[in-house]
C-alpha cells in the first residue's frame, strides 16, 4: 500500500533541505517549511487569476489567440509547480496524490466524482439559467478540438492546483484538513466571478465534492478524471451531436 500523501512533510533542518516523514501518531516539533513549498503554494492558488487577468487585459473578449494564450500559460505554470515540487521540495508525486492508487481504482472513483458533480451541476445549472451569457457565448465560437483541450487542461491543472498541491502543503505547514481544502475552495469558487453569481455558486458546490473526494481518497488522479469528465460532458458532448 503506498504511503499516504498527506505524510509527507518538506521541512528544512540545519539549513540543509530533506524530506522527513512524519508518523502521525508521534508529537513533533513544527517543521521549518521551505521557501519552494512557500513558492509553490502561491503558485497554485494564484496562478491561474493571475494568467486570466494578464490575458483579459490584452484581450478583454475571449478569442482563439488569447485562448491559446493563456492554455499555455496555465500548462507553463502547471509544469512549473511539478518541477518546484521534485527539484525545490525533493519530494516525490505521491506527496501530492499522484500514483497513491492503482489505476482501475482511480477510474472508477473518477466516474463516481463525474456522477455526483454532474447530477449537482446540472439541478444548479437549472436552477440559476446558467450557460447563457456573453462569457459562454464566446467559448462557444471556439473551435471544437480547443475546448476538448481546454476541458482537459481544466482537469489536470486545476485539480493539481487546488486540491493536490493546495490541500495537502496547507496541512504541512500546519493547518487542519477542513482550512486546508476550504481555502482553497474558495479561491477557486471566486475565481469564476466573471460568470457571475450562479458561476460561483456552481464552482464552490463542485468543488467542495472535489475537495470532499480528495480529503477522502488521496487519489488525485480520481479527482482529474472526475472533473475532466463532467467538464467534457457539459462543454464538449453537446457539440459533438449538435
Amino acid at each position: 500500500m503506498p504511503v499516504s500523501a498527506s505524510q509527507w512533510k518538506p521541512v528544512q533542518t540545519n539549513n540543509i533541505r530533506e524530506q522527513t516523514l512524519l508518523s502521525s501518531g508521534k508529537a513533533a516539533l513544527p517543521p521549518k517549511v521551505l521557501r519552494a513549498t512557500w513558492l509553490g503554494l502561491f503558485l497554485s492558488l494564484f496562478a491561474m487569476l493571475l494568467v486570466r487577468q494578464s490575458v483579459s487585459y490584452f484581450w478583454p473578449t475571449l478569442t482563439f489567440i488569447a485562448a491559446i494564450w493563456k492554455e499555455t500559460l496555465l500548462w507553463v505554470s502547471a509544469i512549473t509547480l511539478l518541477f518546484i515540487i521534485r527539484r525545490g521540495e525533493r519530494l516525490p508525486l505521491t506527496s501530492i496524490g499522484l500514483g497513491t492508487s492503482r489505476w482501475w481504482k482511480s477510474i472508477l472513483w473518477g466516474l463516481v466524482i463525474a456522477v455526483a458533480s454532474a447530477a449537482a451541476g446540472g439541478v444548479l445549472a437549472a436552477l440559476t439559467g446558467y450557460g447563457h451569457g456573453p462569457g459562454s457565448a464566446a467559448f462557444e465560437k471556439l473551435p471544437l478540438w480547443l475546448i476538448t483541450l481546454i476541458v482537459l487542461r481544466a482537469g489536470v491543472v486545476e485539480e493539481l492546483f487546488y486540491r493536490g498541491f493546495a490541500i495537502e502543503r496547507l496541512q504541512a505547514v500546519g493547518l487542519k484538513p477542513a482550512w486546508a481544502a476550504g481555502i482553497p475552495l474558495v479561491i477557486f469558487a471566486l475565481g469564476h466571478w466573471t460568470g457571475g453569481a450562479a458561476n460561483i455558486l456552481i464552482a464552490l458546490v463542485l468543488g467542495a465534492i472535489l475537495s470532499a473526494f480528495y480529503l477522502w481518497r488521496r487519489d488525485l488522479v480520481a479527482n482529474m478524471i472526475g472533473h475532466g469528465t463532467v467538464d467534457f460532458i457539459a462543454n464538449v458532448l453537446p457539440n459533438l451531436f449538435s
